[in-house]
């Protein structure tokens, strides 16, 4: 039995889920989330907490059982708290403003990099040097980074470039600091 697939979910004061055909849908102080999962696995509502139950031991179902629920806790934690990722800007000259809805970074390119924010997500510039952004659902927060973060990768030389906060980029020495005997 999957470790994570048998645990309840707690569904807690404010939050809304209905369960139809397998179509969650979860509403919140923050939002509304639905999401389609496979007609093979049972999703009930039993005393205030949502269960996931799998017809059989079969390879499949054991490895959608454990996914769906975290799926359905990740849709519950959202509409209530919420989900944000924190970017860094590293660089000189390299910086982040909110113009409107939209993010404009200066990344040393020759021309200003624009991100324009979604019905989704939120983008926040508490610093130059910061993008937090923030959302409901933890894919589309996890996806809007990581595509912000590749408009400039982290490079390993002097690690100039975006990446998240508390990334530990792995840094290579230069061809001049080979040693010369």
């Amino acid at each position: 039995m999957s470790r994570i697939g048998k645990m309840p979910i707690a569904v807690p004061a404010g939050v809304d889920v209905k369960v139809e055909n397998n179509l969650v849908t979860v509403k919140g102080p923050k939002g509304t989330l639905s999401h389609q999962f496979s007609r093979e696995l049972g999703i009930a509502l039993e005393d205030g907490s949502v269960v996931v139950t799998r017809p059989s031991d079969d390879k499949k179902h054991r490895s959608l059982h454990g996914l769906t629920r975290t799926l359905i806790h990740n849709m519950v934690e959202g509409v209530v708290n919420g989900y944000s990722k924190t970017l860094e800007i590293d660089g000189v000259g390299y910086r982040a403003q909110k113009q409107g809805k939209n993010l404009v970074m200066n990344l040393g390119f020759s021309h200003q990099v624009i991100v324009p924010e979604t019905d989704d997500i939120q983008i926040d510039v508490p610093q130059p040097n910061q993008i937090v952004i923030k959302g409901i659902d933890k894919q589309k927060v996890g996806q809007f980074a990581a595509e912000v973060r590749e408009k400039r990768l982290p490079e390993p030389y002097k690690g100039k470039g975006i990446h998240y906060l508390g990334e530990r980029i792995i840094r290579k020495e230069g061809k001049a600091g080979k040693g010369k005997k």
